[in-house]
This record gives C-alpha cells, sequence and structure tokens, in this order.
C-alpha cells in the first residue's frame, strides 16, 4: 500500500482564536484565511484529508514543527498521530480524536514553555511494514505565542481580569510632561495588526536571537529592549533623535501609533526615522502584545540619568556659581516599560512586573539594552538581581547634589545646597489605569509609585537607597563627600504650575534672612527653554545682580515674562526650566534650585454628528482655538483608529488667523463593530504636537 497522500491541513484558525484569546489579529479574520494563532501549552484542534481511506491498523501519520531553517531539539516538535497520545506540560504530543474516511481530527498538545514564533510543518506519512514516506509541506503561516492565561507559563498573569488590558487592548495613553504638568497622549498599539507580527518577526531574525531562547521571556525581553532602537547598528526599528530636526523623516510627536512604523520598517527593511523614549516604550508594548507578553508603558516624572553609577545626580558650578555642567542629567519625564512574568533566575518574591527599557541612554553587557530589571528589587534597593537594577534605581530614586568649584576644600568642590535635594527624582510614575479610557482627560491615570519606591522621605526609602549605595564603590565616595553646610539664609523657587501657551507668566524666589545680621546675596534667576531630556535649548529671559536682606528680613527676586519674550524659542512640548542661583557674601553660602513646567496648548475636538455604521462612511470634524496671536500656515491633521478603513488618514487645513478656530473635516469608514477610539494630531509651521482622541461605538448595518 502507497503512504497517504495528503489533500488538506486545515488548523481552524477562527474556532482556535476564540479559545486562545487570538481572535482579534488580522491574519485569523481575514477571508478565507488559513493562519492560526495559537497560545503554547494550550490544546488546539486541526485535521489532515488524504486522497485516500485512512487505515488506522497500516497507515502512520507523524507532524514535524520546526522554527528556523536550521531546527534543533528545542526547536522542533515531532510526534505521531495516537488515539492515546497523553498531554504533557513540557512535550509535545498528538492525539487522534476522530477518523473519518480520509479525514483525521486530531488536537495538537505544544509544551508551554515552547519557543515563540512562526512555526513550519511537515505531514510525514508511510506504513507500518514499508520505509517508504511521503513528505507534505504546509504552506500556511503557523504562529505560536505567549499563554498567560496558563498557570504553567512563565508570563502567566493570575488576574487574568487584567489580560484584557496588558495583552488585548490595542489603544492606551503614554504620559508626557514635566511634573504637575503631565497630560495622557493616547496611542494606537495595533498589535493585532497583520503587518505589525510579521515585523515582529523579522525584527527577531534580525536579533540573531538563538531560536531555542525565544521561549525565555526573560531573554526575549532583553533582546526587545534593544531591538526596538537601532543603536547598536544591528538593524533595529526605530532611530532615535532628540535635535529639534527631524527633516529627513518623520518628527516623534507627528506619529500616533505604532501601524505605520512597523509598517515602513517591514516594507524598507531599514530602520525609521524618529522616535524619542515614549515613542520607544509604546512600540515596545506593540510588539511585547503582539507576542503575548503583557506590558504596559510607565511614564516616571522627573527621571534621572545616572552616567557614572554613582546612585546620584551631580550637578557642577563654577567659583561664581553663574555656570553649570556635568554628564548626569534630569529628564522631565521619560518613558519604559514594564512587563510581566515569572523570574526563576531570581529569588522567590522577585517575580511580576519587570522594567525594560528601549530607550538607547547607556550600554548594558556592550549593547544598548536595559532590564528586565526586577520591580521588587528596584524598590529595595537589591542591586545584584539581574538585569540593570541600579540604572532604574537611580531613574526613580537618586539624590541630587549639587557642586561648586571651591580652591579652599581639600577635595576642590563643596556642597551647593545646605542638604542634598532627596525628593525631586521619580516624583511620580504613571501608566494607563487597566480597562479605563479617558479620551478627553486624565481620569484613566494610574500611579505606581509605590510599586517602585518607598514612600519619599520615610524610612525604608533612604534604606533602599542606601541599600544599594552600599553595593557600589563610587556611590559610597559621593555619598561621603556630601557633608552639610551651615546656612541662615533660606531660598524657596515659587512653582509654576502650567502656563496657558500664549498667556504670559513670573518667575519668584522668596529670601528670608534668618540671622540677626544684613546679608548681601548675589543672585541669578533664568528662564529657558528645554528639550525633554533637560538639554537646554534657548534662553528666553536672565536677571542677575545683588540684593541686600536686612536681618531677619524677607525679600523677594522677580522676573516677568512675556509670551513675546519665549514664543519664538520654544521647541517642542513645549517645556521650560526656571534656574535659581545664590551666593551669600558674608557666609559663602550657596543655594541653587530648578523647576521644569510645561506651555500647554489646546486639545483637538473630535466629533460625529451622525451614527457610525458598519461599513459606511461618515465623516468626522476636527477643530481647536488657535491660542497665539499669530496665523497659523501649513495645517494638517492626521487620524488614526484601528476601527476605521486605511486606519491612518492625513488631511489638509486652511490657514488659521490668531485667535480663530482651526477646523477640518474628512470621510472615514468604520470597520469594526462596538467601541473604537480614535486619535488625532495637529502640526503647523507655527504650532506643532496639539492633540486629541475620542471614543465612538459603531452599529451595526
Amino acid at each position: 500500500m502507497m503512504p497517504l497522500l495528503v489533500n488538506e491541513v486545515n488548523f481552524y484558525p477562527r474556532e482556535n482564536a476564540k479559545l486562545h484569546h487570538t481572535d482579534k489579529y488580522e491574519q485569523v479574520n481575514a477571508e478565507d484565511s488559513k493562519v492560526a494563532i495559537v497560545r503554547r501549552g494550550q490544546l488546539f484542534k486541526g485535521k489532515i484529508r488524504f486522497t485516500r481511506p485512512y487505515d488506522e491498523e497500516s497507515d502512520l501519520v507523524q507532524l514535524v514543527f520546526t522554527l528556523g531553517d536550521s531546527p534543533s531539539m528545542e526547536t522542533t516538535g515531532s510526534m505521531y498521530m495516537k488515539r492515546d497520545a497523553v498531554v504533557e506540560k513540557h512535550a509535545w504530543s498528538a492525539k487522534l480524536t476522530d477518523v473519518q474516511k480520509d479525514t483525521l481530527y486530531f488536537e495538537i498538545s505544544t509544551p508551554v514553555d515552547v519557543p515563540v514564533g512562526c512555526w513550519s510543518l511537515r505531514v510525514v506519512t508511510r506504513t507500518k511494514n514499508s520505509f517508504a514516506r511521503q513528505i507534505h509541506n504546509y504552506d500556511q503561516e503557523l504562529y505560536i505565542s505567549f499563554n498567560p492565561w496558563n498557570p504553567d507559563d512563565q508570563t502567566y498573569m493570575e488576574d487574568s481580569a487584567l489580560l484584557q488590558e496588558y495583552v488585548l487592548n490595542d489603544v492606551g495613553k503614554v504620559w508626557m510632561g514635566p511634573v504637575r504638568t503631565e497630560r495622557g497622549k493616547a496611542w494606537v498599539f495595533g498589535q493585532f495588526d497583520t503587518d505589525v507580527l510579521r515585523a515582529v518577526m523579522f525584527m527577531l531574525d534580525r536579533s540573531k536571537m538563538p531560536l531555542k531562547q525565544r521561549g525565555d521571556p526573560i531573554r526575549l525581553c532583553r533582546t526587545i529592549s534593544k531591538m526596538v532602537n537601532s543603536n547598536d547598528s544591528d538593524g533595529g526599528i526605530l532611530i532615535g533623535n532628540w535635535s529639534g530636526k527631524y527633516g529627513s523623516g518623520t518628527a516623534p510627536f507627528d506619529w500616533t501609533g505604532s501601524v505605520d512604523i512597523m509598517e515602513e520598517y517591514l516594507r524598507t527593511k531599514q530602520s525609521v526615522a524618529y522616535g524619542q523614549c515614549w515613542v520607544f516604550a509604546c512600540l515596545t508594548t506593540t510588539v511585547c502584545r503582539a507576542l503575548g507578553i503583557p506590558s504596559r508603558v510607565v511614564t516616571n516624572v522627573v527621571s534621572a540619568h545616572d552616567r557614572d553609577c554613582s546612585l546620584s545626580i551631580d550637578k557642577y558650578y563654577n567659583e561664581a556659581m553663574d555656570d553649570t555642567y556635568g554628564s548626569d542629567s534630569i529628564w522631565n519625564f521619560h518613558v519604559w516599560n514594564d512587563v510581566w512574568m515569572a523570574r526563576p533566575d531570581l529569588p522567590s518574591g522577585y517575580g511580576g512586573w519587570q522594567a525594560i527599557d528601549a530607550t538607547p541612554q547607556e550600554e548594558s553587557e556592550g549593547k544598548y539594552q536595559c532590564g528586565p530589571a526586577s520591580l521588587e528589587a528596584i524598590k529595595k534597593g537589591d542591586l545584584g538581581m539581574n538585569y540593570d537594577v541600579a540604572f532604574m534605581l537611580a531613574s526613580v530614586n537618586a539624590d541630587v547634589f549639587r557642586w561648586r568649584k571651591d580652591p579652599h576644600s581639600e577635595r576642590g568642590f563643596s556642597v551647593v545646597t545646605s542638604q542634598t535635594e532627596k525628593y525631586t527624582v521619580g516624583q511620580m510614575l504613571l501608566t494607563k489605569k487597566p480597562l479605563v479610557f479617558d479620551p478627553s482627560g486624565d481620569e484613566d491615570c494610574e500611579d505606581v509609585t509605590e510599586q517602585y519606591k518607598y514612600r519619599e522621605g520615610s524610612t525604608a526609602e533612604r534604606v533602599a537607597l542606601m541599600n544599594g549605595v552600599r553595593h557600589s564603590e563610587r556611590a559610597k565616595r559621593y555619598y561621603e563627600l556630601a557633608s552639610k553646610v551651615k546656612s541662615d539664609v533660606s531660598f524657596k523657587l515659587r512653582d509654576i504650575d502650567a502656563v496657558a501657551i500664549g498667556n504670559d507668566f513670573r518667575i519668584v524666589v522668596d529670601i528670608d534672612n534668618e540671622s540677626y545680621e544684613p546679608r548681601n546675596i548675589k543672585a541669578v534667576l533664568t528662564a529657558t527653554s528645554v528639550f525633554y531630556n533637560g538639554v537646554r535649548a534657548e534662553q528666553v529671559k536672565t536677571v542677575q545682580g545683588k540684593i541686600f536682606v536686612g536681618p531677619k528680613k524677607h525679600e523677594e527676586i522677580v522676573i516677568d515674562v512675556t509670551a513675546e519674550d519665549y514664543l519664538p524659542k520654544l521647541v517642542e512640548y513645549c517645556n521650560m526650566k526656571i534656574s535659581a542661583m545664590a551666593l551669600v557674601d558674608e557666609t559663602k553660602q550657596c543655594w541653587a534650585d530648578d523647576d521644569d513646567f510645561r506651555v500647554m496648548k489646546p486639545i483637538i475636538n473630535i466629533k460625529f454628528h451622525d451614527d457610525l455604521v458598519m461599513n459606511q462612511p461618515r465623516e468626522v470634524f476636527l477643530s481647536f482655538l488657535n491660542p497665539l496671536d499669530r496665523q497659523l500656515t501649513g495645517c494638517e491633521f492626521r487620524v488614526t483608529s484601528p476601527g476605521l478603513a486605511g486606519r491612518t488618514v492625513r488631511v489638509p487645513a486652511q490657514d488659521t488667523e490668531a485667535k480663530k478656530r482651526v477646523v477640518a473635516s474628512l470621510h472615514v469608514t468604520p470597520n469594526t463593530l462596538g467601541k473604537i477610539h480614535v486619535v488625532a494630531t495637529f502640526t503647523s509651521n507655527e504650532l506643532k504636537e496639539v492633540t486629541g482622541a475620542a471614543t465612538v461605538y459603531v452599529l451595526e448595518g
């Protein structure tokens, strides 16, 4: 008898997808699609139809699943189809469930730790008494992903309701802005788009990560943090750019979602221009969720960049206190990701959320990668718990030291402030609240600071940081040098919470002489536009001079800054830095402080005047009030939604006079039933990075 010849292989893409929580993927829902997307460690069904009836007594059917062109034992699943096949969580099996003449029905069980990716299948047939074989190569895509619903999977999340957010939600938010002026920006992750999953596979292939390691979420997430950026010249997805000049690519603030980036990456096979930290983080969540790894975007408001592993941020001033320098920096905000997994490589208690950072800041093991760092290790200051815990600890909890060049000091420097600024860094860590979306406000914001650090100023918080310092010789030297200095004049730079763009603002420093002697004080007060990573752009206004403060007296230093002063010098995201420095002549007491705030822009209003109906075009109206005393030219809106045909649409708007409403409209066609989210951005020659979002419902026709 000749071996069986395969006529058809069918893995029931839609039926399996519903059971495996993969029914949102576009490949599965495409008409006549045969692409299967399943989760590891969970049974999935299939059938094979042959050209002749199956003889259970003599025919043998072997299924050989392989990953990659040169499979190993870890990337091969080979099994004969049997009625008595036993399901075992660390092995492959193929259980024959029914035979109907020429068709076999079966269930496949994959190992719970099998590498994720796009697998190939060969169906090998022969008869029991012959070595003659027939081989059929299955020509459809078969993706196997992580399974956070399975208790045996390393990515398992016990509260499965949260997986609706951290794996299945394809629209989210990222918070941006200095402290007190942070605002959520909507983002379309789009992890279920056809090109996204293929681009993720292309990215992993480019990474040269051994295929057998792709089942380990620890190693895989570390690779993802490396490959989302392109700094290692390894063909990563996104090129970083903080220059403010984006003529040869897309400005970071113009992106509304990940799909356009992934489509370009897949189409061109080149790294895409441009990204900044929040774009890297949103793209990382897209990649992780596409693979089934629970992920969230986290914003650290006032984020330290510690270049020298001192667990402190060190700013240096010259003798006259009128210039600063140093390699460390503080970003207004910085965005990274948390991914969820068990950590069998660490002691018990260090699993759960792990921080990874795809923004290329510092090298780790010779590559621009960061994490996964256990949040529990960061919180406790346990630097020995891989990976990059020290860098993340400094990011959220470093102390700030200011040093003045001082020839009279034994070490050449003296401490500027009367005490270290212990409570500046990591003021808030923000992420999107699960299962909530507020398109026009921030009611969906969740503060997760306590997951990263103990309450600021508490004994536990100090102990955690000092625990980290104890493990770093360089950090110990810095903290030993920081000694208190005597002071009898107190200074306070008043906070500026927010300024509506086009409005004036005032800078005030309060000075209190607490001594019974008069004090002469040299002071410098400066307003500067800054990029969000702390790099200064242009000086807006500065005042310097001497002020006399009598015994036990109060004085103020004031600067008024007008819109005409700052508008021509604003850079992207409209961040401003106020810097104040003072030197007391009589006591040589030094003081310095900074405050960052954001000039706030309007929000785009998105309106549909008619109900949205599936597959029927509808007009959407976009508008906001021009806040400037000048005309807006070169106006363009960009609208993105995973629930609309075409996904991303650009529409020009007419030049708009000062203080008049910017308006535009376009026709869109809904292609998804139920609730959908719409995200919009606006750019012009005079005003950029205006955003808005809306949630609407699509009805059946």
